[in-house]
């Protein structure tokens, strides 16, 4: 439940796992970095059912709504290595039944730490762990805030060769820059590719679409000192 009495925003649902708890990276713990102690505890139900009311100025009042919902845990003392500036972080839902979490840490010169990686959980919640070099992805488009100046990724092709995926990410809304204690992008994208194997029908690797949130820190200014 939240409410916003100032601007008449309001939302009451109910969350219902429908796949296993995902425990990413080795067996929860997320490493960060390759100095000791820059990792994290990361857990997360992928896929869950929504269901509930949504109220807004414009709706006048509250709206049935149902949907999919994707739930993170991460705690840690410390998480960045010392040479990192931030990160770009995907969660997505596919329409096969799949989910591919992904992140990759950025570093001062451009380069990106070895230990960034992620998570591909299949239909039944069986899951695979993803190392860096399992994941491609290449930046097609970029957006300039009018508020910050910061320039963000805007458009993304994110692969996963070795399991067919070949997806085209994109913003719903381009603006979606959040400026509270620090600077930073984090919204809701649309999903659109191929996937493995083959559709028999067509001779040609079977179209996938979906849903997702795609996190952008450290292009307004480093995270170092904040997380």
């Amino acid at each position: 439940v939240a409410r916003d009495a100032e601007t008449g925003l309001s939302l009451d649902l109910e969350l219902r796992a429908t796949k296993p708890l995902v425990a990413h990276g080795d067996r929860g713990l997320s490493p960060k970095s390759d100095e000791p102690g820059n990792a994290s505890y990361y857990v997360g139900y992928t896929r869950m059912a929504a269901r509930g009311r949504v109220a807004s100025p414009a709706s006048g009042g509250p709206v049935e709504v149902a949907g999919e919902a994707w739930f993170d845990h991460e705690w840690s003392t410390s998480a960045l290595g010392a040479s990192a500036v931030g990160w770009d972080w995907f969660s997505l839902q596919l329409d096969d039944g799949r989910e591919l979490m992904h992140f990759q840490i950025r570093r001062e010169d451009g380069s990106v730490e070895p230990v960034s990686g992620g998570t591909l959980v299949e239909k039944d919640g069986h899951t695979r762990r993803l190392s860096r070099d399992d994941v491609r992805i290449e930046v097609l488009a970029q957006w300039t805030s009018p508020q910050s100046g910061a320039r963000y990724p805007s458009r993304w092709r994110l692969a996963v060769p070795s399991e067919g995926l070949d997806l085209l990410v994109e913003p719903r809304v381009t603006d979606q820059e959040m400026r509270t204690s620090f600077v930073y992008w984090e919204g809701a994208v649309r999903v659109n590719g191929t996937a493995s194997p083959v559709d028999p029908a067509r001779g040609a690797p079977r179209p996938v679409a979906g849903q997702g949130y795609v996190e952008l820190t450290g292009y307004a200014a480093s995270m170092q000192g904040v997380l």
